[in-house]
């Protein structure tokens, strides 16, 4: 590769170098020669004499763009995280069948709080990767719930949206009351305002604890009550709590619960009264130990007393007691029989009764169905037996009919539950 020409035209005298002889101790330089010792650095000054000025700077100009191009690219691809939340914000009737969602694109989310407007907030997690969180339970229906999220090199984000109502509701009613005290047989019933169907769905909504701890099943008489108890009678001084946690829980086709509540009530002493229909008496026995025994009456042949196992389930001092009701028209009309206590939602009672002869009791079945004990008029007399068992008694205590000539009433005919085998119980549940 040759120098580059400096320029065609012909040398004249003035511009021709003066060749001078060389001094002497110095060497001799030719412009041959010049050339031959800088010949390495020819090529360099050719690629550099290859372009114009324009070009030169151009060149320059790309080799500073290429470098800040590269960093500016680089910087580009670093995004803002971006914050999604499901139900998106402002939303109004959001569903609250389904649970609460926030992700993240191009981030990791560092933390994530969703509350309610009534003091409640919705646990959740993340994924492995952290850019999804999702909520472990749903939100309530008709609450508006306020999200924070907060993403790695993002700015906190903040959402809200509101649940909608749903269009049907049913709710449980439970016994016995909160905060009682109860006899040994009390299960927990719990009595639906609507039908369900979805039995599953409902019993998985409502748990029942006791201390000393015990099993308690659940055992569904139709589709609007749900009864729990253990194996054998509650012991003596058993704390039980009740947790309802139906709200929004689809107890059938569009129709959802209302509660969360937690009730807990007590069992007292143990008493257990045994009616032995043959014998026509009835022993009363209190924590193992024989408290009284009394003379009765059951009920005549054409009307027999059930047998089995059942539960006091209503008291009062005095009240009116009418054949019509129970379907013996209009056989009796009593305004004011005293110390009654109901045993089953059919009708039977074990009560107090003045109208008939004392002599009876002890030695004749002649009721219509109910067990009775000799009592007075106005219930205020403490010295008869229907006075004094009424006044030894609470709700949730036992009575056993035995020897009546009737057959075994059913379970669901009052609280009654105890006839049913342990197997049979726990077979009735849905889950």
């Amino acid at each position: 590769m040759g120098v580059p020409e400096i320029s065609n035209r012909p040398e004249s005298a003035a511009e021709r170098p003066r060749r001078t002889r060389p001094r002497p101790g110095r060497p001799a330089w030719s412009r041959r020669g010049v050339l031959a010792a800088f010949g390495a650095a020819v090529p360099a000054l050719a690629l550099t004499g290859c372009g114009d000025s324009a070009d030169a700077a151009e060149g320059k100009g790309a080799t500073a763009t290429g470098g800040a191009g590269a960093a500016g690219k680089e910087k580009a691809q670093v995004r803002t995280p971006t914050v999604t939340v499901s139900p998106a914000d402002g939303t109004k009737k959001a569903d609250f069948t389904a649970p609460v969602e926030v992700s993240v694109a191009d981030g990791t989310l560092s933390a994530v709080v969703v509350s309610g407007n009534d003091g409640s907030t919705l646990a959740g997690s993340f994924n492995a990767g952290r850019t999804r969180w999702t909520s472990s339970g749903n939100p309530y229906s008709g609450t508006k719930y306020t999200v924070t999220a907060k993403a790695k090199g993002a700015q906190e984000h903040i959402a809200t949206f509101v649940t909608k109502s749903p269009g049907e509701t049913f709710v449980g009613y439970f016994t016995p009351e909160a905060n009682s005290t109860s006899g040994v047989g009390m299960p927990v019933s719990v009595n639906f305002t609507k039908a369900v169907t979805d039995r599953a769905a409902v019993e998985k909504a409502i748990t029942v604890t006791a201390e000393p701890a015990v099993e308690v099943v659940g055992h569904w008489f139709g589709n609007t009550r749900l009864d729990f108890r253990p194996a054998r009678y509650w012991a003596p001084g058993t704390k039980i709590t009740l947790s309802l946690r139906l709200k929004d829980v689809e107890g059938a086709d569009g129709v959802y619960g209302v509660q969360s509540k937690d009730v807990t009530f007590h069992i007292g002493r143990r008493q257990v009264s045994t009616v032995d229909l043959a014998k026509k008496t009835m022993t009363v026995e209190r924590d193992g130990a024989a408290l009284a025994t009394y003379p009765v009456s059951g009920g005549a042949p054409d009307h027999t007393t059930w047998s089995g196992i059942m539960v006091i389930s209503e008291r009062f001092e005095e009240t009116r007691m009418e054949s019509s009701t129970v379907g013996l028209g209009d056989e009796y009309d009593i305004a004011d029989v005293p110390h009654a206590q109901r045993l089953t939602t059919s009708g039977t009672f074990i009560h107090g009764n003045y109208w008939a002869s004392a002599a009876v009791f002890g030695s004749g079945n002649t009721s219509h169905g109910c067990v009775g004990l000799h009592d007075t008029k106005g219930a205020n007399d403490s010295s008869v037996p229907g006075y004094r068992f009424y006044e030894s008694s609470m709700l949730g205590d036992v009575v056993i009919v035995e020897n009546s000539g009737e057959r075994t009433v059913e379970a669901s005919n009052g609280l009654n539950g105890w006839n049913l085998s342990w197997a049979d119980w726990k077979a009735g549940s849905a889950i």
